[in-house]
């Protein structure tokens, strides 16, 4: 046998495993669908205590809720649902449910395929499924998709009717993000009146004075123009107040990096800025002193009262630095405090029995059978229903960023 000839042979043996493999992966994600369609017809509520089957997969899965999401809606397609009296929904594509359950379809093209059949008439449906299927034998779900388009014209020629109604479109949209370097990356798009730039034209000036001549960039003075925009709107008298709080930027650093300027300080939600830095700012702000367990905070409020005060409210910032549940992102203005012994049932409002969590998360621990307590080290951590995890190990959220240790 030639070398051609044997090269030849694995690559047929490979690709013909490939095939075996991807079939059985989409044979199994098709059942997995037909399950969470009947998860959602029993009540995931009710069975799990989630408000949703894709947050469900977040935790059982670690499947991302966009993507749970996507799953749920392909799987709506394929398989028959109930509606509220218990009389049966048919899927929209039970024929492309079946090949899909074979393991014969990608998601692409179960998509195109169930995309086209939502915009054909219900008397073509059946007729217009075969004619796909048929086709998406020998083609990829792009050829599948210029099949379905030509059907859809040949359909309705002359298109949709026009809808009297304006939509309303977004005009103003902001977009932020840290990386993990540390920089902050915003992107937006807004209106010509928000877009009108005269504010940070003026700030973007170049400097003059005794300091010599501004070397700074266009893109540099604009940023650094932005910047200074948002101290003036957090020096604004009409700034709305959040959490019972004019807005703020809590930075927590130690008393001696912040004495000597050396070291680091740890900003609220995430992020950091040396310890001068911190000494700048320190200047003309006003300070409160941010010391776990000192009594100069109010942290032990024992029974006296069930909301917690505003010295408690810093502190489970700086204790838990974001919602305290496993993975979870969010910052510590979007969360609030939870009692881990309710205070109805006699628990106290100190930082031994509080917790601070985001509305979801927190929703999600009284009804799912998830149970928080305050670890050893004085941490929270979270046990996770048996249903997630038999062993019900206890799990931190890791994600935040810790404050600076003293030297």
């Amino acid at each position: 046998m030639s070398d051609n000839a044997a090269l030849s042979s694995d690559a047929v043996a490979i690709a013909d495993r490939i095939g075996e493999l991807l079939a059985c992966m989409r044979s199994a994600e098709a059942e997995l669908g037909a399950l969470l369609v009947e998860i959602e017809q029993r009540g995931v509520m009710e069975l799990f205590g989630y408000r949703s089957v894709a947050r469900l997969l977040e935790h059982l899965g670690d499947v991302p809720k966009q993507a749970g999401e996507r799953m749920v809606k392909r799987a709506r397609a394929l398989n028959p649902g109930r509606n509220l009296d218990g009389s049966l929904i048919p899927a929209l594509a039970p024929a492309t449910g079946v090949a899909a359950r074979a393991g014969r379809l990608s998601n692409p093209m179960i998509d195109v395929i169930t995309g086209v059949l939502t915009q054909v008439p219900p008397e073509h449906h059946a007729n217009v499924e075969v004619d796909l299927l048929t086709f998406a034998a020998d083609a990829g779900h792009r050829q599948v998709a210029a099949l379905g388009a030509r059907i859809l014209a040949h359909l309705n020629p002359d298109g949709a009717e026009p809808d009297d109604t304006e939509l309303v479109t977004p005009s103003r949209e902001l977009f932020l993000r840290r990386k993990r370097s540390g920089v902050w990356e915003l992107n937006g798009r807004f209106d010509d009146e928000t877009g009108t730039r005269a504010l940070l034209d003026s700030l973007a000036e170049r400097r003059t004075g005794d300091e010599g001549p501004d070397h700074r960039t266009l893109p540099q003075r604009y940023g650094d123009a932005f910047s200074d925009a948002v101290d003036l709107a957090l020096n604004s008298p009409d700034l709305p107040m959040q959490a019972g709080e004019r807005a703020h930027v809590m930075v927590a650093v130690s008393l001696a990096d912040l004495k000597t300027g050396v070291g680091t300080a740890t900003l609220g939600d995430s992020g950091s800025m040396t310890a001068a830095e911190a000494r700048v700012h320190a200047c003309d702000s006003m300070l409160i002193p941010a010391v776990l367990g000192d009594k100069s905070e109010p942290l032990n409020l024992g029974r006296l009262r069930r909301l917690i005060s505003a010295g408690l409210r810093r502190a489970l910032y700086l204790r838990d630095r974001g919602c305290a549940f496993p993975d979870c992102h969010r910052p510590p203005r979007h969360c609030q405090g939870h009692h881990i012994r309710h205070w109805a049932d006699g628990g106290p409002t100190d930082l031994t029995n509080l917790v601070l969590m985001c509305a979801h998360h927190h929703r999600l621990l009284h009804r799912s059978g998830w149970e928080v307590r305050i670890a050893p080290d004085g941490l929270p951590e979270f046990l996770p229903p048996v249903f997630i995890d038999r062993r019900r190990k206890p799990r931190r959220n890791n994600i935040h960023e810790p404050l600076p240790c003293a030297a």
